[in-house]
């Protein structure tokens, strides 16, 4: 019998279809029935690469081998995935399949997966098309009975494989291109770049350099304490004639800029009778809308501290193993029109603790077709992440955090509106105006499902306010002249970052442009979190702390693109002309060989005006050190790859082991001689190392690990006007400060005996001189809180101890307090001798 073969995307898919058509049964990868044949990818099983003959390896990355424009690509299976691949395959050679249907998400990506698998099959079997925007087996039956054509999709499909080429040429080559630019003059730096991963970075970059140029202002502000009858309640001047200008960014109605007036107007107003109008007015607050991935990680980040990809990793946990959420990776915020009845058999399913709130729900008859809940119109490729009903077990505690999160925004969606009564008071002294605002929630609505209650006062607002009769005068008793400065704009978190990522059409100015961005941004919700962590990874940001603070290599990677005059990769105006022209392609007004004719003359031009340049000759924002010459003591000016003297031949590499001088290093270094130990460096394996930077005697830096270098004679090290930190745990000698590290008197010299050293800096820690000496005398450390793991890139607390098992130094990290479930951990211990 003929049958036709179903590729869902992922197994919960052909699940899914499986239930709602009925009449399958299960053999090991896939379902099988009568009619049909249904089995899954698991996500992306193939990726774009080069063919063998148009490549080059990466030691030849240099501009007589660009750009890389292979008259076509090809496909090579991801390793962790070629199973999968080799079944499908399989099932699709099979005699008695007549036809193929893609039953992957209904968008560009999915279109782009199941593509890709009929490409390496290279099969010519019939394809049909199943549109779902909605996983009810109603809906399912429904796709299956009104299946689209290969051809009513062929305008998505084609826009689907000029993306991810046109990522591939534009990623590729302009990594190439900035390498071998920056390798021109020795050495191998990997210079990646992106058409998302760019722009981001760049908008990272604008924000650091605002808040380094910002130079604050101060400001005076006026609060007043006044008595009335019925007690006293706080006031704080404002300009009731304020209009804010474009100009001044940082203007408030509260603020004063002179000093001299604030003082005039407490002197003419404290001790003095006020009058007071007051105006009450209702005011309700709707619910969040449901998650999307993006917003559950900027929620997670914000409360919790996780990173955009523990949310995802968690998010996805929950979805997989524990069956406990609906799909993660997702840009909706809203439910399919027909999901009414799912919601309320999940709602009977949800865990015992939310049984309360869900009963409220289902009592009073809330979970009824709302647009703002259940919308067609606002979902893409999959609905936005709810619970499934299936009460998780056996969670950890952060899946349980997330797990909560998700849920009790669930339930309060279908809450009515928290409702507030919010009271604005004016006291006027004097011709002075000052205002009291107070804000009581009178019905918490879908403030109940996290714990508010009526008449409690709430976070946002003041509160209770003191009443004041119709007609009284009251006293301001006291007024406080308080003195404050303007704030920089703040560092981007993750969950900021996430927004700004989400938001970058708007920062679009051609209107067709930003249109096409619209509800896109840069990225997609699946690959936001893996492009902070590329960029970590590939050391342009750094996490200190929630913050990420970009780092010397990223400013100088923005100076070199901007300076080369390559825009595209530094604006969200490239994803936005793609979008446009990928929308047009999805229409039919668009060709696929028009779109790749462009991409393929902008990877032209990349690698063209890379070519143009030398180091010394790229423009950008460059400093004059305060620091003169070493040599001459003529004026040292920075270019892009170098410090350079303008009076003699003195200069001085900005990057050094992969490492850029951060300007306060080099300053540093030029004015004492040495600077350090700086963290960062790798050599030629890759691995990080510590170390100080010192001038040698041509006024050069060179690194100083405190040992002699191969050829040297050992130096004879002479201790005798420093003051021992203590006794070695090892040998008994005397331990004292050396370079970068602290040692044994006994591990140096002519003569040594031990090998006891232990670094002033591991991961990031300053070891200071205090905490070594407790860690000789009382075999640990204080509790160190910076630490930042090399792989993870991560903070982490721990104390130092000496391990005399194990004959180094080495972790051993806080017992956390026993969660509710579990006992308490025994303390572990990790070696911190390499780093």
């Amino acid at each position: 019998m003929s049958k036709y073969l179903i590729i869902a995307e992922k197994p919960s898919v052909a699940q899914d279809i499986a239930r709602a058509l009925g009449g399958f049964t299960k053999e090991k990868d896939f379902f099988e029935s009568d009619h049909y044949v249904l089995s899954s990818a698991v996500g992306h099983l193939l990726e774009l690469t080069v063919p063998e003959e148009y490549e080059v390896k990466r030691g030849k990355w240099s501009f007589a081998h660009l750009p890389v424009i292979p008259p076509h690509f090809a496909l090579s299976p991801i390793e962790k995935t070629d199973d999968r691949l080799k079944l499908l395959a399989r099932l699709i050679k099979r005699k008695d399949v007549v036809g193929l249907i893609n039953a992957c998400d209904a968008g560009r990506e999915g279109e782009l997966i199941f593509n890709y698998i009929v490409e390496h099959s290279k099969t010519t079997k019939p394809i049909q098309r199943l549109w779902l925007q909605s996983m009810t087996a109603g809906a399912i039956r429904d796709g299956f009975a009104h299946l689209r054509t290969a051809g009513d999709v062929e305008g998505l499909r084609q826009a689907a494989v000029c993306r991810a080429e046109s990522d591939w040429l534009v990623g590729i080559n302009g990594t190439r291109a900035m390498t071998a630019f920056n390798s021109k003059t020795g050495g191998f730096h990997l210079t990646t770049v992106g058409r998302v991963q760019t722009p981001t970075l760049a908008i990272v970059v604008e924000r650091e350099a605002r808040i380094r140029a910002f130079k604050p202002r101060g400001y005076w502000e006026l609060e007043a304490d006044f008595a009335a009858v019925a007690g006293t309640y706080a006031g704080r001047w404002f300009d009731e004639t304020f209009r804010k200008s474009e100009d001044d960014e940082h203007g408030a109605p509260s603020r004063l800029w002179d000093r001299r007036q604030a003082e005039a107007i407490l002197a003419k107003c404290e001790g003095k009778p006020g009058t007071v109008e007051e105006e009450s007015k209702p005011s309700t607050q709707l619910s969040p809308l449901l998650f999307d991935l993006t917003s559950l990680q900027r929620e997670a980040n914000g409360r919790f501290g996780f990173s955009a990809r523990t949310t995802l990793q968690l998010a996805q946990a929950l979805y997989e193993k524990h069956k406990a959420l609906t799909y993660p990776r997702t840009d909706s915020r809203a439910l399919p029109e027909d999901y009414v009845p799912q919601v309320t058999q999940v709602l009977g399913g949800l865990p015992v603790q939310y049984a309360p709130l869900a009963g409220q729900i289902l009592k009073e008859g809330w979970n009824r077709p709302n647009k703002r809940i259940f919308n067609n119109a606002k979902i893409s490729d999959h609905f936005a992440i709810i619970p499934t009903g299936t009460a998780p077990k056996s969670l950890s505690e952060a899946e349980e955090k997330l797990y909560d999160l998700v849920t009790r925004r669930f339930l309060a969606v279908f809450y009515p509106a928290a409702e507030y009564l919010v009271t604005t008071r004016i006291t006027r002294v004097e011709g002075e105006a000052f205002k009291t605002e107070g804000k009581i929630l009178v019905n918490p609505g879908w403030r109940a499902v996290y714990g508010q209650e009526a008449t409690s006062d709430d976070s946002e607002g003041g509160g209770h306010l003191v009443p004041v009769a119709a007609g009284e005068t009251v006293l301001a008793e006291e007024i406080r002249l308080k003195a404050t400065q303007t704030k920089p704009p703040a560092r981007f978190n993750e969950a900021t970052l996430l927004s700004a990522m989400e938001g970058a059409g708007k920062m679009v100015d051609d209107e067709d442009l930003r249109a096409a961005m619209a509800g896109r941004g840069l990225g997609t919700p699946a690959t936001r979190a893996q492009i902070i962590e590329n960029l970590i990874g590939e050391a342009y940001l750094l996490r200190e702390g929630r913050e990420l603070v970009p780092t010397a290599k990223a400013f100088s990677l923005i100076t070199l693109l901007r300076g080369l005059g390559i825009r595209e990769l530094v604006s969200p105006e490239l994803t936005g002309e793609w979008e446009h022209k990928l929308a047009m392609m999805e229409r039919g007004a668009l060709s696929r060989s028009e779109f790749m004719e462009h991409i393929q003359g902008l990877t032209r031009e990349i690698v063209e005006r890379a070519k143009r340049f030398e180091s010394d000759t790229v423009p950008g924002d460059f400093v004059i050190l305060q620091t003169p010459c070493p040599r001459c003591g003529g004026v040292v000016k920075e270019n892009y790859k170098k410090f350079s003297c303008q009076a003699c031949d003195w200069s001085a590499w900005k990057i050094v082991a992969g490492r850029q001088f951060e300007i306060g290093e080099i300053e540093t270094l030029l004015t004492t001689g040495q600077v350090g130990p700086l963290t960062g460096f790798r050599n030629k394996m890759g691995r990080q190392f510590n170390a100080e930077i010192r001038l040698n005697a041509d006024k050069q830096p060179e690194f100083d690990f405190g040992q002699p270098k191969e050829g040297e004679a050992e130096e004879t090290v002479d201790f005798g006007d420093q003051t021992a930190l203590g006794v070695c745990p090892k040998c008994g000698g005397r331990v004292f400060e050396k370079g970068p590290s602290y040692v044994c008197e006994r591990s140096v010299g002519t003569e040594r005996s031990c090998d006891f050293r232990s670094g002033k800096v591991i991961l990031q820690q300053p070891i200071e001189r205090v905490e070594m000496e407790k860690l000789l005398a009382e075999g640990k450390t204080s509790l160190l809180r910076g630490f930042v793991s090399a792989r993870t890139k991560r903070k982490f607390s721990a104390f130092l101890k000496w391990d005399a098992t194990a004959g180094k130094v080495a972790f051993e990290f806080e017992a956390k307090a026993p969660a509710e479930r579990k006992s308490a951990s025994p303390r572990r211990k990790a070696s911190a001798e390499e780093a």
